[in-house]
């Protein structure tokens, strides 16, 4: 099997995944929650179950937040990879189910970076590349180095497509 890529994401990435990871996790758990108080304050018969659910969901959402923030996001940062050659661009992600990505430069048809709140807030950009199969995107580069990375990506594609 072909050795993996060399290039490691900027580890500030792993705060912009807890961060987005919490956000995400608190949004569902206080979605989810919300109504259980309001039966129980409405309908003190129905009290006891509710809170009890009420306090199960807490349980389940402190631990969501204890695997997504403490567990996971090293773990993540560790396998995923990347590396661009000046025939292709390949990527290697995941945990359990790992997936890695050959992407040539002649099938490529658009470079971009994109930055949201949480990466701008860290210096940090994403860099996508898209070819008619879809979007492949390395998370978390410095953002300097997310615009070197997208203009050599355009370059290469540019000159796979005059060599053809």
């Amino acid at each position: 099997m072909k050795e993996l890529p060399k290039n490691q994401l900027d580890p500030r990435i792993k705060n912009v995944w807890r961060i987005s990871d919490f956000i995400w996790i608190t949004i569902l758990y206080a979605c989810c929650v919300v109504a259980f108080p309001l039966i129980a304050l409405f309908s003190p018969a129905d009290a006891w179950w509710a809170w009890t659910v009420a306090l199960i969901m807490t349980g389940i959402w402190l631990l969501m937040i204890i695997i997504w923030l403490v567990i996971l996001p090293p773990i993540r940062y560790a396998r995923w990879r990347y590396e661009m050659s000046d025939d292709f661009l390949d990527i290697a992600r995941g945990i359990i189910w790992r997936k890695r990505f050959i992407i040539p430069f002649i099938r490529v048809q658009n470079t971009d970076t994109k930055q949201g709140p949480v990466l701008r807030a860290f210096g940090l950009s994403s860099v996508t590349v898209s070819t008619a199969a879809g979007e492949h995107e390395i998370p978390g580069v410095a953002a300097e180095e997310a615009e070197q990375l997208r203009d050599r990506a355009a370059e290469l594609a540019r000159i796979a497509q005059e060599d053809v």
